[in-house]
């Protein structure tokens, strides 16, 4: 049974895999084996991983590759991907070589604006807040120069601060709703240092105000937000529709099937979620592999997919005097400069695969990948059926678990080539040919 442990952090990392392997695992040599084979023959490399983190033991490797051929506003690129997941480079490689010869995908960025609030209850009058708080405008922008100072010389900085009055959500709720221009930078670190600043200048301000001493406003918080509706990127391709075979257009019966697979995905929140999922599939890849925060990406996505009210498509399509067109407007807050961007050698290589992106390239890049990574699926699910594609991408990984040698796994790669891919069928197939 494992105990409780006092001053782990300040153990060496050879002293936290020694407590983890003794107390966490039933082999110790075997698990200290393995957290050292995941180690870094680097040290300086090494050490700057073990620093992203605490209590950092070992590496957790995933597999970092390309998908090439993508054709953006008439720019060809090959897209750095980091997933686990079979098919997923594949299918969006599929995709991009399948709209190269189509006039590729087009790129608009519709909003950069970032947000973040500083959240606090008040319970008098609210007349005398707003007054307050139109009164503090200049204090607010002085308080924080020092913060802005760098970013407002490039072109950034704080855009605009509102009061804005939730009580008719929760009584006494009001909050400062802030919104911010960050460039090249995500901006995290600079947004919640302004808003902090901001929610001491209220707090000084009131406790020497006559008017709020029996009432002051009380700061519960002060933090950005992973929501940002109007830092929105689209990403579109489209093509004619044509009776003969072509590859430069789609036939009409692809069309209406790709038209009534999206509008389910728009009516069916069931399905919806799962769609997005496979945008998110190429999205996260390219987010990880460009070293930006997925987890914050993931959770502003999936609100702005529930934005009128239910959860719903984010790719739309449109069938329009023989025109088909497929596009995706999404929610993207990325970075290309500070945090991993100038510390991982493997975002860094990312980045000049790209050609070295602003910002607002980043999201026009990472918004095609997504838009590709629906279109192979939904390609797939309305011709041959998504598993066939995708349990050959499998079929090594089955092969691997079920422990098969270099000389059988080329032998049942060759004999599925033409047969359905399960774990079943690859098992019995192993079996037999042991026998």
């Amino acid at each position: 049974m494992q105990r409780p442990v006092n001053g782990f952090s300040k153990l060496s990392k050879q002293q936290k895999i020694e407590w983890i392997a003794k107390e966490c695992t039933q082999d110790p040599e075997k698990t200290k084996k393995l957290l050292e084979k995941y180690w870094n023959a680097d040290t300086d490399l090494q050490k700057t991983h073990d620093e992203f983190i605490e209590n950092t033991l070992s590496n957790f490797y995933l597999p970092y590759a390309v998908a090439p051929n993508f054709l953006i506003n008439e720019q060809l690129l090959a897209i750095p991907m980091t997933i686990e997941e079979s098919s997923v480079v594949a299918a969006a490689s599929k995709a991009a070589k399948f709209w190269l010869t189509k006039g590729g995908f087009k790129t608009e960025v519709l909003g950069t604006e970032k947000i973040g609030q500083v959240h606090f209850m008040y319970h008098g009058q609210k007349n005398k807040l707003v007054n307050l708080i139109d009164a503090l405008q200049p204090k607010f922008m002085a308080d924080t120069a020092a913060i802005t100072k760098n970013m407002n010389k490039r072109g950034g900085g704080i855009s605009a601060i509102n009061l804005r009055d939730k009580t008719d959500q929760l009584e006494g709720y009001y909050q400062l709703h802030c919104t911010f221009e960050t460039l090249d930078a995500m901006g995290a670190n600079f947004i919640n240092s302004c808003l902090e600043q901001f929610a001491t200048t209220l707090e000084n301000a009131v406790a020497i105000h006559p008017e709020f001493a029996n009432d002051k406003p009380e700061v519960v918080m002060s933090i950005l937000s992973n929501y940002v509706p109007n830092c929105v990127v689209r990403a579109s391709v489209s093509c004619p529709i044509t009776n003969t075979k072509s590859e430069n257009s789609v036939s009409r019966t692809f069309a209406e099937k790709m038209y009534q697979a999206v509008t389910i995905a728009k009516t069916e929140p069931f399905r919806a979620v799962t769609h997005n999922k496979g945008i998110m599939n190429g999205i996260d890849a390219v987010v990880l592999a460009t070293g930006n925060d997925f987890r914050a990406i993931e959770a502003g996505v999936h609100a702005y997919a529930a934005k009128d009210g239910k959860y719903s498509s984010l790719t739309h399509c449109t069938i329009e005097n023989n025109e088909f067109k497929f596009w995706i407007d999404v929610p993207l807050a990325l970075g290309t400069v500070g945090g991993l961007t100038s510390l991982h050698p493997l975002v860094k290589l990312s980045l000049e695969i790209l050609q070295q992106p602003s910002a607002k390239e980043l999201m026009q890049i990472i918004a095609v990948a997504g838009l590709a990574q629906n279109f192979a699926a939904l390609r797939s699910l309305v011709t041959t059926g998504i598993q066939k594609g995708h349990m050959k991408m499998h079929l090594l990984n089955i092969l691997n678990t079920l422990g098969a040698n270099d000389r059988e796994k080329e032998q049942l790669v060759a004999l599925f080539k033409e047969q359905t891919v399960s774990n079943a069928a690859v098992t019995e197939a192993l079996e037999n040919l042991r026998r």
